[in-house]
């Protein structure tokens, strides 16, 4: 499985939500990615590519396509 499959696994799972709906997806655009499911999301991230996110890039984490970006600039390849 590449990095990329890995993180929509993640967030399709966490967030109660199809692949085909990532695009575009963005905090607080569905009930699931709240505060709570925010939460959940970063530190499934966190454990999946053994990383820690700074707590800019978890405020600064808003849509999918943004959490490519912030996984690539802790070195995750996707």
């Amino acid at each position: 499985m590449t990095n990329l499959e890995k993180y929509k696994k993640i967030f399709a799972q966490t967030l109660g939500v199809s692949e085909e709906q990532l695009t575009g997806l963005t905090y607080q655009s569905i009930p699931a990615w709240d505060s709570v499911g925010h939460m959940m999301l970063t530190s499934s991230l966190e454990h999946a590519f053994d990383i820690i996110f700074d707590t800019d890039d978890i405020i600064d984490f808003n849509s999918f396509e943004k959490g490519i970006e912030i996984l690539k600039k802790y070195g995750v390849q996707l």
